[in-house]
């Protein structure tokens, strides 16, 4: 029988290449993916068993837990690294393990870091490589990364591989499965018909390799589980005995512990390790392949399964490990609720500090699986827990919910203080959450009992909170008046959260009523929060001088805080506020006109409302603006979920769009009698900004105001009818789109034709159309006949990159596939893949390729290989 890897000779030579340019300092990411049994874990370790000379290899696996380990490859390390990455990991504390992880790397040079079975990872360790692979230009490292690609589209890994991009430092390397001849050669002098292994397992070569270990001349197992398992029977009972234990351990088992696990130790192991079946190294034992372990373990007895988890958990516990994600693990499958009870929280502990939110929130719901077993007070602290870790990972609707109860045990326990504090959370909770009323009078009921409860610090922080009511719905006065009384005390008592907190709020406050030292008080917020590692406090300064910096149109001011303020978020896993950054990102692209990536920018979770507004206004604009089907609807049930908010910040940017909707289907009267009420409102409020664009509206609605806003904002200008000098802001602002609409407003054929030219190159079809018909009707000479040279060769209306997109649809691509390809991220790719099948009335990815066949939209060669 032939060994060997086979048929890896490209991605071999691929690896030590890019390991010898570690050494002089080049780091690059590869990334090696396959579906299972693939062939990925030989790949890696090929490499470890003979690097290249000077280089290192360090290897983490991600395990088929059912809460992942946080920072579980990571850990896996501690034996092969320095003493300071030891400690931080130790630790847990994730800026910690970030900053001597990257100084580890930096030290040693042609480091070949190794994480598998990416697809199991917590969210923490995404971060971390996040980290890496965003600095791999600096680093003298390269990063390889396994995983299966048969991911669902909402997968957590998809993220990252989107962050991580392509370019000359990313190398995507698929593994295709084993061609019949070598299928062949593996199967030579086992008796066994190559042909009919090659038919069994489509050449997938771990398949492969289990029905040659398993088999005889005669016969050929009918599956993999089979072959495993016939392949364990051949062995002594109690080597059976002790595979089976170590079966139900998806972690690699370290020599303390596989002591008090397999009484015969290594010895007793030998003769599984010789049937392939366990790989053993100093460091450990673990099966050669997750599939064989999930084969063995799918094949054992209920009982037999849980009596194997019961000796897994008290081993664990007898070792003194502090691992209690793990410990957990094992208790759950063994039904060990008095060790659930006591680790659960601990586990859900160590994962909130390193930043594994998703993580905390499933060992905070295990332990609550069994609240009876914990005391009134323990109950309340673990279920105001699970609600702020369903706050920060961007379910607020579920934490408003969860923290009901929360209060009513606080009520019924009579602490104050806690009750206080559990009111103010509940605040937040209902506000993100869209209820701004319930909002109200948990804030106020806050304040009320916390005001002579002797903990000054808590009124402060309830003060600050009813002050940021108050700034979101622009009562800037009441909201700058209650956050000074929120400073005051808490420089009296000195905690500098509440005051970065307070401070937000005042300098939001007054830099809108037009005091210039207002922001500098956000900036000083936010930086006095990321000080304190309180990522909530600075998200929220970030958004808020942002948002401010967009309503500006200051952009370029926007397009600089964005980034880092973004990083900030998903790097700790504070998945609300990262949602609502890419929410500001969306509309910093959609004023720069770039409509494909708004679109793929956008997320719409139905959790938080507030976020999903914008989300849906923004979606609708570029859509509407853009000519593609779908954008009404979208702008409706934005405008739906800010009627229910009831906030000007939400009805007025809502009701501008669906405002602007109507002037283009060309209907005035609907526009104006969106945009009045909505413009006194916004007026009433000092939200000048939203008040300037809502004033142009209702002047191009033909019903300008009697007093149009004053000041500098290009939408103020365009209200007051200086076309001329709105287009020229809008020019060096970088907003094409409204550029052309003020140049649209020209009694100039001139300056409609520029006005004609921008929208045909940034694929504003609506608008286009609108000045197109307004030259004409004018008798205007040398208009362009229109549409743009990417939508002429085809009836649909396709742009160009979108015929690029259904040409490797039809090819059979995946997005993830079709974004390799056109050098994008998968998230663009999703957004085409909606505009082509918008566009062709379809419904699914076959539907699309049949229409484009159909009627030529791709070339005849592309569509033969469909």
């Amino acid at each position: 029988m032939a060994t060997g890897l086979l048929e890896r000779a490209p991605e071999t030579t691929a690896l030590r290449e890019a390991a010898q340019a570690a050494l002089a300092g080049h780091g690059r990411v590869v990334l090696v993916h396959g579906e299972a049994g693939i062939g990925k874990t030989s790949l890696v370790e090929a490499l470890r068993a003979a690097p290249p000379d000077g280089t290192r290899v360090l290897v983490g696996a991600c395990d088929a837990m059912t809460t992942p380990r946080t920072l579980g490859p990571l850990r896996d390390l501690a034996g092969g690294v320095g003493p300071r990455l030891r400690a931080a990991l130790r630790g847990g504390e994730r800026d910690e393990v970030l900053d001597a992880l990257h100084d580890e790397l930096v030290d040693r040079p042609g480091t070949i870091l190794v994480v598998e079975d990416l697809h199991w990872a917590d969210d923490a360790t995404l971060d971390v490589l996040r980290f890496l692979g965003r600095r791999i230009d600096e680093l003298p490292t390269v990063l390889v990364l396994t995983y299966r690609d048969e991911l669902d589209r909402d997968h957590p890994l998809n993220r990252l591989l989107g962050d991580l991009g392509r370019g000359d430092r990313v190398e995507r390397m698929p593994l295709g499965r084993l061609s019949a001849e070598s299928v062949a050669a593996l199967t030579r002098g086992s008796g066994l018909a190559g042909g009919r292994v090659y038919e069994l397992t489509g050449g997938n070569p771990y398949f492969v390799s289990e029905l040659v270990a398993s088999a005889d001349a005669r016969s050929v197992p009918p599956t993999v589980v089979d072959a495993v398992t016939g392949r364990l029977r051949r062995l002594d009972a109690a080597v059976q005995d002790d595979v089976e234990q170590l079966a139900v351990m998806p972690a690699a088992v370290d020599p303390d512990l596989l002591a008090r696990l397999v009484p015969g130790g290594l010895g007793a192991l030998r003769p599984a390790e010789e049937r392939g079946l366990i790989g053993v190294r100093p460091d450990g034992v673990q099966f050669r392949h997750e599939l064989t372990r999930r084969a063995i373990v799918d094949g054992l007895p209920t009982s037999r399964r849980i009596e194997l988890e019961q000796r897994a958990v008290a081993a664990l516990l007898a070792s003194g490990s502090e691992d209690a994600a793990r410990i957990v693990h094992h208790a759950i499958e063994a039904g060990d609720v008095a060790t659930v009870v006591e680790w659960a929280p601990r586990a859900a502990h160590d994962a909130a500090a390193s930043g594994a939110h998703l993580q905390a929130r499933a060992h905070l719901r295990a332990a609550l699986e069994h609240r009876e077993h914990y005391p009134p007070p323990v109950l309340a602290d673990l279920i105001e827990q699970l609600a702020i870790e369903a706050y920060t990972t961007g379910d607020a609707v579920g934490a408003a919910d969860r923290q009901v109860e929360t209060i009513g045990l606080r009520r019924a326990l009579g602490d104050p203080v806690a009750l206080g504090v559990s009111l103010r959370w509940k605040s937040r909770f209902d506000w993100m959450a869209g209820r701004r009323a319930d909002a109200e009078t948990a804030a106020t009921e806050a304040t009320s009992v916390l005001t002579g409860a002797g903990d000054r610090t808590m009124l402060a922080l309830a003060l600050s909170n009813q002050s940021q009511l108050a700034l979101l719905v622009h009562d800037l006065e009441r909201a700058r008046d209650l956050a000074a009384e929120a400073i005051r005390i808490a420089r009296e008592t000195g905690d500098r959260g509440v005051l970065s907190h307070a401070l937000n709020n005042h300098g939001t406050a007054i830099g809108q009523l037009g005091d210039p030292d207002g922001f500098g008080e956000v900036l000083e917020s936010a930086e006095m929060a990321r000080a304190a590692g309180d990522m909530e406090n600075a998200g929220r300064a970030y958004i808020n001088l942002i948002w401010v910096a967009l309503d500006d149109y200051r952009l370029d001011d926007a397009e600089r805080l964005i980034p880092p303020a973004l990083e900030a978020a998903q790097r700790t896993e504070f998945i609300g506020m990262a949602t609502y950054q890419r929410a500001e990102q969306a509309r910093l692209d959609l004023a720069r006109a770039r409509w494909d990536e708004a679109l793929a920018t956008i997320d719409m979770p139905e959790e938080v409302p507030h976020a999903r507004c914008v989300a849906l206004y923004v979606a609708g604009l570029a859509r509407l603006r853009r000519g593609d089907d779908g954008a009404e609807p979208l702008l409706d049930e934005a405008w739906r979920i800010a009627q229910g908010i009831g906030e000007i910040q939400r009805t007025g940017p809502a009701g501008a769009a669906l405002a602007e909707a109507a002037l283009l289907r060309g209907d005035p009267e609907r526009a104006r009698e969106i945009a009045r009420p909505l413009f006194e409102q916004a007026r009433s409020r000092h939200a000048l900004e939203i008040a300037a664009e809502l004033a142009w509206l209702l002047r191009a609605a033909g019903e300008p105001v009697d007093d149009p806003p004053e000041g500098e904002h290009p939408f103020a200008i365009q209200a007051r009818g200086d076309w001329r000098r709105a287009a020229d802001r809008w020019h060096r602002i970088g907003c094409p789109y409204h550029e052309a609409r003020a140049l649209a407003e020209s009694p100039e054929d001139a300056d409609l034709l520029e006005s004609l030219a921008i929208l045909d190159r940034i694929d504003a079809e609506p608008l286009a159309r609108i000045v197109r018909a307004d030259l004409r009707d004018r008798g205007a000479h040398g208009v362009p006949r229109g549409p743009s040279s990417g939508t002429r060769h085809n009836p649909e209306g396709l742009t160009d990159r979108q015929v690029d997109v259904l040409r490797l649809l039809v090819e059979g691509l995946t997005n993830a596939e079709i974004a390799a390809r056109l050098v994008v991220s998968v998230r663009t790719v999703d957004s085409h893949v909606a505009a082509v099948l918008a566009k062709l009335g379809v419904s699914s990815r076959t539907d699309a390729a049949r229409v484009a066949r159909e009627h030529g939209l791709v070339e005849p060669d592309a569509s033969a290989s469909a």
